[in-house]
């Protein structure tokens, strides 16, 4: 049986061809090209704050079902940077001329909301093990594209740092002790019944998600 580690590595191996098409997407050309109109950024706030609202609830489900430390230390040390990261997707919106009003009556596209979906599922039915995997492979990956759009942001629409911090929390450095209490939350679950199987299906599906997030950005943005 692997080790987390190993596991991990194979599961960033298989999910190959979705990471390239996270890293070559259409909607990230089109923010860096100046493709996407100013109005329609809102978009991708409107998405956002729906998916955050959902997001810190499941993490709060996952520290409320983690018996074990190991776990609720895990999903407890990710909860402040959605926090904080949902108090600048505020200040972004005010940047693009959104107010509360716009946000609470935004209407989201299905193809958007798949991952906070899928994420509320994990929180409520999977194992601790699963939902570590599934964020450990996600978690770059989504870093990894906000820091793109940030500086495309601010390269190309003028946006001002403070405007765009939302982006630097998420493309900063992982909470501290988080991959090695990934590992040590997944190698348990392996050791109690969890298969391998089961964490790379959780992450496969995720990261699918995560690709469909930007699939309906991209359609409610520019493909309209």
């Amino acid at each position: 049986m692997p080790d987390a580690q190993e596991l991990l590595q194979q599961i960033q191996l298989d999910l190959a061809p979705i990471e390239a098409q996270l890293q070559d997407h259409q909607y990230l050309q089109a923010i860096e090209q100046g493709q996407v109109p100013r109005d329609r950024l809102a978009v991708f706030v409107g998405e956002q704050h729906i998916t955050i609202e959902s997001d810190l609830r499941s993490l709060a489900a996952l520290v409320a079902r983690s018996h074990a430390p190991r776990s609720r230390r895990l999903f407890l040390s990710v909860l402040p940077g959605e926090d904080a990261a949902f108090g600048a997707l505020h200040t972004l919106a005010t940047a693009l001329g959104v107010d509360e009003e716009w946000l609470q009556a935004y209407e989201p596209t299905p193809e958007a909301q798949a991952y906070g979906h899928y994420l509320a599922w994990l929180a409520h039915y999977a194992s601790p093990a699963e939902v570590a995997g599934a964020l450990a492979v996600n978690f770059p990956a989504w870093g990894a594209n906000c820091a793109r759009m940030g500086a495309a942001l601010r390269d190309r629409y003028g946006l001002s740092d403070e405007a765009t911090a939302f982006f630097d929390l998420f493309s900063g450095p992982a909470p501290v002790g988080f991959e090695e209490g990934v590992q040590r939350v997944i190698d348990d679950g392996l050791r109690h019944g969890v298969t391998e199987a089961e964490v790379s299906r959780a992450a496969r599906l995720l990261q699918s998600y995560e690709l469909m997030f930007w699939d309906g950005v991209h359609h409610a943005s520019v493909a309209a």
